[in-house]
């Protein structure tokens, strides 16, 4: 069933997948440390507490959801692991946090204006600028693990 190209099937399949666990951790992080631990914010800030409640609990459902299919998925290519280098689920992972977050951080935070990420404070800039600046770092990490991973793959599976 997989060609002669397994390697690079291999490697794209499992940066996806990798992806997904990103997001999905992403997702998960942020609202158990955010949301739940440090009580910053909510999803959804303009309403009352009990609609900020169903909307970090709709975050927590989809991320879990999200985890779930990445948890599937990585499973069902497990076979394919072996194919592909270890950096490749390491900048799958990567690229899904810090593109969830800077997603989060520019168009949930500033576009959107759904909710801040810190509540109660007078200058949000501090808060955007270490978000955002450590979201594009993460995501600018799994880049640079995932170029070099492709140039190393020989293209007989390793046995």
């Amino acid at each position: 069933m997989v060609g002669s190209d397994t390697p690079s099937v291999a490697r794209v399949t499992l940066f996806r997948v990798a992806i997904i666990l990103g997001v999905g951790l992403a997702g998960a992080l942020d609202e158990i440390v955010f949301h739940q631990l440090l009580q910053w914010h909510n999803l959804y800030v303009h309403t009352d507490q009990h609609g900020r409640i169903i909307s970090d609990g709709l975050l927590h459902l989809l991320s879990t959801a999200t985890l779930l299919v990445g948890v599937l998925l990585l499973w069902r290519y497990a076979h394919l692991v072996r194919q592909a280098r270890g950096r490749v689920l390491a900048a799958g992972l990567c690229v899904g946090l810090g593109g969830f977050n800077l997603y989060d951080g520019t168009v949930q935070h500033k576009l959107l204006q759904l909710h801040p990420v810190r509540e109660g404070v007078l200058n949000q800039l501090p808060y955007d600028l270490a978000w955002n600046s450590t979201a594009l770092v993460v995501l600018i990490v799994g880049w640079l693990l995932w170029r070099p991973a492709g140039q190393g793959v020989s293209e007989r599976p390793e046995g």
